[in-house]
C-alpha cells in the first residue's frame, strides 16, 4: 500500500517535517516519488521504527545512517551492526555510572541537610 507523507506521519506519530529530516539525512531512502510527492511503502514502517528504537537508545544520527546503511547492504554486516550497538551499550554504560556518582552526591547533600533540620 502507498501512504502521503501526512498518512505516514499520522500512522508513524512522527511529524512530516522530522520524516523529511530523516529523508534529508539518509536514514529514510528509496522513497518513492509520484507528482514531486513522496510515496512512502509499507516496509517504510520497519524502517521508522528502527529509527525511532535506536534514537530512544541515544543513538546518534550519524551512527544510526551507518547502522541502516550496513543493514541494507547485500553482504552479511552483522558484526558490524552488533559493534554499532555494543559501542552504544557502552556509551549508555558509561553515563548510567556518572550519574549513579551524581546522584551520590546530592543523596549525601540530602543526608546533611536532613540532619541540620533535625538539630534545629
Amino acid at each position: 500500500m502507498a501512504y502521503t507523507i501526512s498518512e505516514f506521519a499520522e500512522k508513524t506519530g512522527i511529524s512530516a517535517y522530522t520524516i523529511r529530516y530523516y529523508e534529508k539525512e539518509g536514514l529514510l531512502s528509496c522513497i518513492e516519488r509520484k507528482n514531486g510527492r513522496r510515496v512512502f511503502k509499507d516496509e517504510d514502517f520497519f524502517t521508522i521504527n528502527v529509527i525511532i528504537h535506536l534514537k530512544n537508545i541515544g543513538m546518534s544520527i550519524k551512527d544510526i545512517k551507518t547502522y541502516l546503511d550496513l543493514y541494507r547492504q547485500a553482504k552479511d554486516t552483522t558484526e558490524q551492526r552488533q559493534a554499532i550497538i555494543l559501542r552504544q551499550k557502552k556509551s549508555l554504560e558509561e553515563k548510567i555510572f556518572s550519574l549513579k556518582n551524581k546522584l551520590q552526591i546530592l543523596q549525601s547533600g540530602e543526608m546533611y541537610y536532613q540532619k541540620m533540620i533535625e538539630f534545629n
